[in-house]
C-alpha cells in the first residue's frame, strides 16, 4: 500500500465514522422524542426537551429535524433502512419470506432495550396507543411508510433479482411487509392479555408466505351444517 492508498482508507475510515455518529444522534434523538412523547404526549413536549433527554444542544437537534413529529417518525425511517440492510445481508440460502421475518425481528428494536418474545409492559404500550392517535403525527408516518416501502422494495429486487422499475413483484413484497408491520404493531401495543411481538410478527409473515389463505368460517346460527 503506497502513502496515498493509506490516506484514501483514513479519509474513508474517518467518513464512515462520522456518517455512523450522525445516525446514532438521529436515532438517539428520534427515541428521545418518542420516550417523552409516550410519558407526556406530543403537546406537552418541546424541542428543547428531546434535546436535553438525548444529551445534546437544541441546535443540534435543530440541525437534524424540522420540528418534534419529525423525530418521532424519523425511527421508523431509519428503522426500515436497517431492515433493508438485514435483508440484503441474510444468507441466500434462506426463503425469501424466512429472511424478511429474520430481518425485521432483527433490526426492529432499533436500539431499544425490549425482548421481542416478551409481552410488552402495559403503560408503555398504553402511551404509544396515545401517540399514535396523535393527528399531528399522521403525516410525518405516512411519509415514513413511503420511504420504509421505497427502502424495502429495492432490497427485495436485488435479493430476488428482479426489476423494480419493470415488475411489480419487490414492490408488492415490500407494500405487504409494510402493511403487515404496521397491523403487527398496532395488535402488539392493543392486546389484551398482552402478546409477544415475535409471536405476532410470525404469525403475519407466515399468512403472507403462504399466499393469505382464505380462513375457514366458523358456522353461524342458522347456517347449514
Amino acid at each position: 500500500m503506497n502513502a496515498g492508498d493509506a490516506g484514501e482508507d483514513r479519509a474513508g475510515s474517518g467518513s464512515g465514522l462520522r456518517e455512523r455518529k450522525k445516525r446514532e444522534t438521529r436515532t438517539a434523538l428520534s427515541w428521545a422524542a418518542i420516550r417523552l412523547t409516550v410519558e407526556r404526549g406530543l403537546a406537552n413536549v418541546r424541542t428543547e426537551d428531546i434535546a436535553a433527554e438525548a444529551g445534546v444542544s437544541p441546535r443540534t437537534f435543530n440541525n437534524y429535524f424540522s420540528g418534534k413529529a419529525e423525530a418521532v417518525a424519523a425511527r421508523q425511517i431509519e428503522r426500515g433502512r436497517q431492515i433493508a440492510e438485514e435483508l440484503r445481508a441474510r444468507p441466500e440460502s434462506e426463503p425469501l419470506w424466512e429472511a424478511v421475518t429474520n430481518a425485521v425481528l432483527e433490526r426492529f428494536a432499533l436500539g431499544l432495550p425490549t425482548d421481542a418474545g416478551k409481552a410488552p409492559d402495559e403503560h408503555w404500550t398504553a402511551g404509544v396507543r396515545v401517540m399514535l392517535g396523535e393527528p399531528a403525527l399522521q403525516g410525518e408516518f405516512f411519509k415514513a411508510a413511503g420511504v420504509t416501502k421505497a427502502e424495502l422494495t429495492r432490497a427485495v429486487a436485488e435479493r430476488t433479482g428482479t426489476d423494480a422499475g419493470r415488475e411489480m413483484y419487490p414492490e408488492l413484497v415490500a407494500a405487504a411487509v409494510t402493511g403487515a408491520v404496521t397491523v403487527v404493531s398496532e395488535r402488539y401495543v392493543a392486546a389484551d392479555p398482552p402478546v409477544p411481538f415475535e409471536e405476532l410478527l410470525r404469525d403475519a409473515f407466515g399468512q403472507l408466505a403462504a399466499g393469505l389463505p382464505e380462513p375457514r368460517r366458523k358456522k353461524g346460527r342458522g347456517s347449514s351444517a
